[in-house]
């Protein structure tokens, strides 16, 4: 059995240094093309709330919070001494799901500033989309899977509310209704 050597050319002189010239040159326009992608992109919350601020039928308020009304409802809307019932769901701005829930009671005072305000706004029936700053959030505390400083997205429908001292009327009745232990 024989073995037949192919010979090798050696490599020419240069070729090793246009090779990493050439390298150089693809890694160089890869990097300007990412810096280019990213011009115009601003991902502080301050930033994100200015350009949604311009969008189609958000509305901004006097405190920050912003607001898109999805569909609008009827009837009153609730105040701070009322409780709601309503569905939800929270999302970061980077989509990621931090809460949810179809039918939850919430005392209007007792939620962060910023869905305070926007369930004030809503009318039974109603459903709004809610981008509240972090100054009307959490602010500068992590809460959960809440980053520090995040603005929270609510997808929210308003089913129904009650004042306090309805339900507290309610509770009462319900209570007197109930056989007692050992009569």
């Amino acid at each position: 059995m024989s073995t037949t050597a192919v010979p090798l050319r050696p490599v020419a002189k240069g070729s090793l240094t246009r090779l990493w010239v050439g390298i150089a040159a693809v890694a160089l326009a890869a990097g300007g093309l990412a810096w280019a992608g990213q011009q115009g992109v601003d991902p502080s919350p301050a930033a994100f709330l200015v350009q949604n601020g311009h969008a189609d039928g958000v509305v901004t308020t006097e405190s920050g919070l912003q607001y898109k009304v999805l569909s609008e409802g009827a009837g009153a809307t609730p105040t701070t001494a009322d409780v709601a019932l309503v569905g939800y769901k929270g999302t970061l701005l980077d989509g990621t799901v931090f809460d949810e829930n179809p039918q939850a009671a919430m005392p209007i005072d007792g939620v962060v500033p910023g869905f305070s305000e926007g369930l004030q706004k809503m009318k039974k029936g109603g459903k709004y989309r809610l981008w509240i700053p972090p100054q009307l959030g959490y602010g500068d505390q992590a809460a959960g899977p809440i980053p520090a400083g995040s603005v929270l997205v609510f997808d929210v429908t308003l089913h129904d509310y009650k004042s306090k001292a309805e339900l507290m009327q309610l509770q009462q009745q319900m209570q007197q209704g109930m056989p007692q232990p050992g009569r």
